[in-house]
C-alpha cells in the first residue's frame, strides 16, 4: 500500500543551468546531490514548506531529453505572484502565461524552466 509521495523526477540535459534555475530563480533548497550506481547525476530540491522532493536527473545514456508541449508540470504556491513574477523576470525568466484569476479568486501563472518543463505558480485567494 502506498503511504506518501517522496519525489518527482525530471530528466534534463543541462544539469547546472537547471539547478541554477530551481535554486536561484525559484528559491528551492538543494538537499542532496550524488551520482547513482548506473552513472546518473542526481540533484534533489525541496520547497520550504514541503516534504516532497524534486529530483533533477542527468543521464546521457537515456538519449536526448525531449519535453513535449503541455506534457507535465509542477505547481508551487506563492505568497505574492506579482512580486515573484517581477523577480523571476529580472533573472531572465518572465511568465510564459498568465496571470489569470480563477473562479475561486486565486491567481495562476506559468513560467518555463530551462529544459522546457512548465512551472505553475498559484497565489491562493
Amino acid at each position: 500500500m502506498l503511504t506518501r509521495l517522496l519525489h518527482t523526477r525530471y530528466r534534463v540535459h543541462d544539469l547546472e543551468k537547471t539547478v541554477s534555475f530551481y535554486r536561484d530563480v525559484l528559491g528551492l533548497q538543494e538537499v542532496e546531490r550524488f551520482t547513482s550506481p548506473r552513472g546518473a547525476q542526481l540533484v534533489f530540491f525541496k520547497a520550504p514548506q514541503s516534504e516532497e522532493l524534486i529530483e533533477l536527473c542527468k543521464f546521457d545514456g537515456s538519449g536526448p531529453v525531449q519535453v513535449g508541449p503541455d506534457l507535465t508540470h509542477i505547481a508551487f504556491e506563492v505568497e505574492d505572484l506579482e512580486a515573484f513574477a517581477k523577480e523571476t523576470a529580472s533573472k531572465g525568466y518572465p511568465l510564459s502565461d498568465g496571470p489569470v484569476t480563477t473562479s475561486t479568486g486565486s491567481l495562476i501563472a506559468f513560467i518555463d524552466a530551462p529544459e522546457g518543463y512548465e512551472i505553475e505558480l498559484i497565489q491562493k485567494a
